[in-house]
């Protein structure tokens, strides 16, 4: 028995807990619920307002004003009636504010439990109020009254004629200065030889510009002239009211937008101003280690340039990413419209600059040249004169400038010249065809003199021989030398060929023609006597002495060149 009892009443509280429940739902809600959502109309009377006054589903508030509104100037109106004839006479459940026979308005609990006071208390107010209105009504309309504000109507008339004639010549001097003071300092706005605004635009823009500033003064003094005037008067002080509020309005709608972006544009000018401080001191950072004023292991001075592009657009990206919250319209779905459609055009119409971008980036990483460099990139061959971001500019052995997207470097077979060519030394070769009646040895000694007697072929490592092809007609031999300056190999290989040629036929020894059919009666060699024949000249005689010469002795290219131009000058 005794746990019967505990479930019974558990039961019974489950029970009755949907009933409550549904008591509440249907529960009136709370007086502060009912108030913001009550219908209110104001009680105008020459634009003065007297109260606010609610309504019901049968009798709207805006209805219920205008007719207490009529009543009171109907009231109003009747000069024989005393504004002390009005009285507040209790009926029931509501107050009426009587004035002789005629109801001016009905005061009732709702409308007490609305101004959060009694229902006594405020049809005292209200009386009092409508009281007071009834003798402004009465007051504003009088002889006197309307005479007085004629005349304050006039005189605010003269004052605005006064001030518009003021303001047309205060522009006017304003024009004049400023013709006088900048049309000599105005010039026309291009980029070289192409010009995107001309003075005269310019100028008549600054023209319109104080034009506008002096209508704008105009429009404002006649505003303010309107204001007043029609405040004079009772029929129009309404419209002055309006006047009034529509520019409050406005003025508060722009206060209010203004004030609530300037914590956006506070965050903004503080993200901008700290990426501008972070750029600044990475530049300055690697530009140090351009300098080599800052030095680290395996990173070339060379790659602080590009390397700073890079990270400074990571560090932009990432400033744009915090930012684009606080951007003024950037939850509207127009601006992520035009954000999508610009990442969509840039994606579709980028894939070639991107993988040009990455190119150039792997390129700088992995050394595979630097600006000076001579190189051979597919069938070009030339110096490297600058490396972008997108492409690589390459100067020609003929003064050609060709331009190659890194892309196709990146894809392609790459030559450079210049990476070894200081230590050990680029080698040069060229190949001759001697027959098999010359001995090897003496083939051998006379391309070893022949690279002896070239400038710019080092001595030190030694030049070397390889009998690459044993011909048909002839052996192949093949003489490597090291140069340190890949920038004369066009040079370096045609005075080669020139020594070549003058020691093969020094000692009578003929260069085999790929092909042919017997052997002359004679070597096909020029005889020593026959080198210098017209129109060679003694000139070009004692220049080569004076090269072979200087060249026994490890004389310079510089010196070479020096003595060369004596000679000339000399003959």
């Amino acid at each position: 028995m005794s746990l019967k009892i505990p479930i019974l009443l558990l039961l019974l509280m489950m029970l009755a807990s949907p009933f409550r429940a549904a008591r509440a739902e249907v529960r009136p809600e709370s007086p502060v619920l009912l108030e913001s959502v009550l219908e209110t109309a104001p009680v105008e009377i020459d634009g003065q307002l007297l109260f606010m006054v609610r309504g019901v589903t049968s009798f709207p508030a805006e209805q219920r004003a205008e007719a207490i509104r009529g009543r009171i100037e109907k009231v109003a109106a009747d000069r024989v009636f005393p504004s002390d004839g009005l009285s507040a006479e209790p009926v029931g459940n509501v107050t009426m504010i009587m004035a002789r026979q005629v109801t001016l308005m009905i005061v009732s609990e709702a409308d007490a439990q609305l101004e959060h006071t009694s229902r006594d208390h405020l049809a005292t107010l209200h009386m009092m109020r409508i009281r007071q209105a009834i003798d402004e009504y009465r007051q504003s309309r009088t002889s006197d009254a309307l005479l007085s504000a004629g005349l304050f109507s006039t005189a605010a008339t003269a004052v605005l004629a006064l001030v518009i004639a003021a303001l047309l010549a205060l522009n006017r001097w304003l024009d004049r200065a400023l013709s006088r003071r900048l049309q000599s300092r105005v010039h026309a706005v291009g980029i070289q030889s192409f010009q995107i605004l001309g003075s005269e635009t310019i100028w008549k823009a600054l023209h319109g510009l104080v034009l506008l500033l002096g209508v704008a003064t105009i429009a404002v003094s006649a505003y303010a002239y309107l204001h007043y005037v029609l405040a004079l008067f009772p029929w129009t002080r309404s419209v002055s009211n309006d006047l009034f509020d529509l520019a409050v309005n406005a003025a508060e709608r722009i206060g209010k937008s203004v004030g609530a972006r300037i914590p956006d544009i506070l965050v903004l000018a503080s993200i901008y101003y700290l990426c501008r401080f972070v750029l600044r001191l990475t530049r300055h950072f690697f530009d140090a280690v351009a300098q080599k004023r800052v030095r680290f292991a395996q990173f070339e001075p060379e790659w602080a340039l590009p390397t700073y592009r890079l990270i400074r657009v990571l560090i932009l990206a990432f400033a744009l990413i915090i930012a684009y919250p606080y951007i003024p319209g950037s939850e509207s779905a127009a601006f992520k419209g035009v954000s999508i459609f610009i990442g969509l055009v840039f994606s579709l119409g980028s894939s070639a600059a991107i993988s040009n971008l990455i190119a150039g980036y792997l390129m700088t990483y992995r050394r595979v040249f630097k600006v000076g460099d001579r190189v051979k990139v597919g069938d070009v061959t030339g110096d490297v004169i600058a490396i972008r971001l997108q492409v690589t500019h390459l100067r020609t052995i003929k003064n050609e400038e060709v331009t190659i997207p890194n892309s196709q470097i990146l894809n392609g077979d790459v030559t450079n010249f210049s990476s070894l060519a200081v230590t050990p030394g680029l080698i040069l070769h060229t190949t001759v065809g001697i027959g098999y009646e010359t001995p090897w040895r003496q083939v051998e000694a006379m391309l070893r003199m022949a690279a002896k007697r070239t400038t710019g072929i080092a001595g030190d490592p030694q030049p070397f021989i390889l009998l690459i092809a044993l011909g048909d007609f002839a052996v192949t031999y093949e003489l490597n030398g090291y140069i340190h300056d890949p920038h004369a190999i066009a040079q370096i290989h045609a005075e080669l060929h020139r020594h070549i040629l003058d020691v093969f036929n020094e000692y009578g020894v003929q260069i085999m023609t790929p092909a042919y059919e017997r052997d002359p009666p004679e070597p096909k060699v020029v005889r020593q006597e026959q080198w210098y024949a017209a129109p060679a000249s003694s000139v070009q005689r004692a220049e080569e002495r004076a090269e072979a010469a200087n060249a026994e002795e490890g004389a310079s290219p510089t010196t070479l060149a020096v003595q060369r131009s004596t000679v000339y000058r000399t003959e």
